[in-house]
């Protein structure tokens, strides 16, 4: 690529580079550690501009807003700026009466955890009637995935490729937690991650920024919609800003060591497409940065998202992170820490303990400015604004006779689009001999220790979905085969044979205890279950992890399907019986020997409420699976990190061409053993015939890729082509390919159909070694294809 002559790909202002700060009250230590990160800043700081966002906030075309806004923060003491700060959630320290307490005296900015109308509404009250500013509240919840119905998690939202699906669930979603008076929600999660060890990969959607920001941008649409100020409508607060996902080890709560560049080319597109998007809210990540913690990092939260990013939303600090930066060793104390969270831009401390033990006097003794005091307040109050809470305090509540009198019922779920959007989710990984689908005849076995279970199928952060209402593998075959096969069902095992770890996951939920163990050997469970086996013509296995087991602080040292159920499979394929596994998890797993030797092989998921009646919707082909992997599946955990779009290095591994002193791993085969995008379907496609509109084009012109997707099968199916870029010669070593577009498309048997794709510079730009986006003339690969790894390929030149 000629780098000599490249081109900006946006125009716009570059950040200023951080000030410095050792007069600003920083002991020496810090200032040492300031002044050894200087340069490092500064490339930092001047990042890619981006495009204006899409504000959160409604038109102020007169300034209503903000001469209200201004006019409150001039009549607030300094004690009701902080309890404007102060983000605390019901519990044992504080109870629902001292809550109202807090509320009445304006100490509180808003709660979280608070999902009920009769509970939120005295707090409410509270807040508008008793307190001095009558200032409201607002309440907020992690709605990731559903509020009291649950859909698919969010990586199976992914593999939908189908943005109207993501948007769907965040609307209905929306919907719900507005029912019960939430406000905000801590969503979504677009952390990229290519270490599946971590356990909340199955939170966020994927490995790709293109895919994962275009997920992000659907999440926000559906929660916000068109204003976050409407009665069925919350403002989203995008997380973890940032890197979270990119901990060491996949360790969760770890360091994060990155370099500029790569933040930029990989790991920060997902958050600036949310805020694009309109996202009120941002909620910064408990990670530290290259030694700076994302809490204290004026870096992060002043410089990158508020003046290069034009961010004016609302941030939050996660659960008690403020107070941890004494642990990260950057803070002596809760004054410090106090002190570097309000500098660095933190608005909203979660939990918070120490902004009213600490603001008043740092304000009182100089040490915080009443300026910085005053910015931070005017965010939390804009966000307040902008979600009509002033206009409407109880916009969201109602009136006390419209509340439900059972806020459990299941007449209040949605059930229709939980059930649609979790088939789009699943992936048909395997399909010997077209086992599936199934007929609904003869005898079924279906064993496992997850085919019954309405917890787990719910997944992690399932917000107020309720495990009873949940319809399981098992309910859902039932009803799909009622009158027509017979159904023979045996456990076969535990989850989990370890015990220190099933007491580590019931210790996460040490008020619920989630993992409850079958006592009996595991020779009887797998004996049970080969004679289960050996009744029926068909033997369906459910087997994968526990929802806790893919969770934050749930990493996992290895990635295997633990052994008990291994020792099933086994057991199960010995009966020479066609066998189905059903996996249930929230990462990729090692299924080496699950691909070799099952029939058919599905990936599930968490599929949420209505996930028994969607997965048996596939399993007798009631709906042809065409969701697609958003993350690529490592062999085993040796060879993480495995994702598709690596840099190119300068003795890659060749497939087919194996020599000395290339880079792999000699035990075993060489990448995925199910790459990115990959997927099947009942029936089977081809697709043909890449053709590029031009092969030479000049700076600001485009052209088209198209090639023709044919149904070769005998069943209507959806697949979803991929457009991948490759530049070969750059100013910097650039990924192998990268994913640019995707679309979606139904045939019926036999239809053929061309799709097209425009390239120009939105695709072929790039951020540099000066971490500017440009555009470099020179050759470009493009690829089509129906998963990252078997593409059709083109090349052009850009003049």
């Amino acid at each position: 690529m000629d780098h000599s002559n490249a081109a900006p790909a946006l125009d716009g202002p570059e950040a200023t580079p951080c000030q410095d700060e050792t007069k600003s009250g920083l002991s020496r230590r810090q200032a040492l550690s300031a002044m050894a990160s200087a340069a490092f800043v500064a490339g930092m700081a001047a990042g890619p501009a981006a495009a204006r966002p899409r504000r959160a906030r409604a038109a102020d075309p007169a300034g209503k807003k903000k001469a209200f806004i201004e006019g409150l923060i001039a009549r607030m003491t300094v004690d009701e700026k902080v309890g404007q700060l102060r983000l605390i959630s019901i519990g044992p320290e504080m109870p629902h009466a001292r809550l109202m307490d807090e509320a009445a005296a304006g100490r509180i900015a808003g709660s979280f955890n608070t999902v009920v109308r009769r509970d939120n509404r005295p707090l409410q009250e509270a807040a508008v009637t008793r307190s001095r500013l009558k200032i409201p509240l607002f309440f907020a919840y992690d709605v990731v995935h559903g509020h009291r119905t649950a859909f698919p998690i969010p990586l199976g939202l992914a593999a939908s490729f189908d943005m109207a699906v993501i948007e769907r669930m965040a609307r209905v979603s929306a919907i719900e937690a507005c029912n019960d008076g939430v406000d905000m929600t801590f969503a979504p999660m677009v952390d990229i991650s290519h270490d599946p060890r971590w356990g909340r990969t199955s939170e966020g959607f994927g490995e790709d920024p293109h895919l994962v920001s275009a997920c992000a941008r659907a999440a926000v649409r559906g929660f916000q919609g068109s204003s976050p100020d409407r009665p069925d409508t919350i403002m989203a607060a995008v997380k973890h800003f940032a890197l979270y996902g990119a901990v060491e080890g996949g360790r969760d709560y770890n360091t994060v060591d990155m370099s500029p560049l790569r933040m930029h080319q990989v790991y920060l597109p997902p958050y600036r497409a949310a805020i694009e998007a309109g996202a009120g809210g941002v909620m910064v990540a408990l990670n530290s940065i290259n030694g700076v913690p994302a809490s204290s990092n004026t870096w992060l939260l002043q410089h990158l998202l508020r003046r290069q990013w034009g961010f004016e939303g609302v941030t939050v600090s996660d659960h008690g992170a403020i107070t941890e930066l004494t642990r990260h060793g950057v803070a002596r104390d809760n004054r410090e820490a106090a002190k570097l969270a309000i500098r660095a831009g933190i608005d909203l401390s979660m939990a918070d303990q120490v902004y009213l033990a600490e603001v008043p006097g740092l304000i009182a003794s100089g040490e915080i400015r009443m300026a910085e005091l005053d910015a931070r307040v005017r965010e939390v109050l804009g966000a307040k604004y902008d979600m009509g809470l002033f206009a409407d305090p109880f916009l969201r509540m109602g009136k006390p006779e419209d509340d439900p009198a059972d806020v459990r019922s299941s007449d209040r779920l949605h059930r229709e689009p939980a059930r649609e959007i979790a088939r789009d989710t699943i992936v048909l990984l395997e399909n010997r001999n077209q086992t599936l689908p199934l007929k609904r005849e003869g005898t079924i076995a279906l064993v496992g220790p997850l085919a019954d279970s309405g917890l787990d199928i719910l997944g992690s952060w399932s917000a107020q979905a309720v495990a009873g209402q949940a319809v399981t593998i098992k309910a859902g075959i039932e009803k799909a085969i009622e009158g027509k096969a017979k159904l023979l069902t045996a456990r076969g095992a535990n989850v989990l044979d370890d015990q220190k770890t099933v007491d580590y996951l019931n210790f996460l939920n040490w008020d619920n205890p989630e993992v409850i163990q079958d006592p009996r050997p595991i020779e009887a469970m797998i004996a049970e279950a080969v004679a289960v086996a050996g009744q029926a013509d068909v033997v369906i296995a459910v087997v994968g992890e526990l929802r806790g087991m893919s969770h934050e602080a749930s990493s996992r040292v290895t990635i295997e399907i633990p052994g008990s159920q291994r020792r099933l499979l086994q057991a199960l394929k010995a009966t020479g019986k066609p066998l189905v596994v059903v996996l249930m998890n929230g990462r990729p797993l090692a299924i080496g020997w699950e691909k070799e030797n099952a029939d058919a092989l599905l990936e599930s998921w968490h599929a949420g409420t209505e996930g028994g009646n969607a997965i048996a919707d596939i399993l007798f082909g009631d709906h042809n699976p065409a969701a697609k992997l958003p993350i690529s599946f490592p062999r085993s955990a040796g060879q993480i990190p495995t994702y598709y779009n690596a840099l190119r290095i300068g003795r890659p591994f060749t497939p087919g061409k194996p020599g000395n002193y290339t880079s792999q791993y000699f035990e075993e085969e060489q990448g995925a053993l199910y790459p990115f995008g990959y997927g099947l379907s009942f029936s089977s496609f081809t697709l043909t015939g890449l053709k590029l509109s031009a092969s030479r084009i000049t700076r600001g012109q485009s052209l088209t890729a198209e090639a023709t997707l044919t149904n070769t099968g005998r069943y209507e199916g959806a697949n979803v082509v991929q457009l991948y870029i490759a530049d070969p010669y750059a100013s910097i070593a650039r990924p192998i390919k990268e994913l640019k577009g995707f679309q979606k498309l139904t045939l019926k048997p036999g239809e053929s159909r061309v799709v097209r794709f425009e390239i120009g510079p939105e695709q072929l730009k790039f951020v540099n070694g000066a971490l500017k986006e440009v555009v470099e003339s020179g050759q470009f690969n493009v690829q089509l294809g129906l998963d990252s790894r078997d593409v059709l390929e083109e090349s052009f030149e850009l003049a």
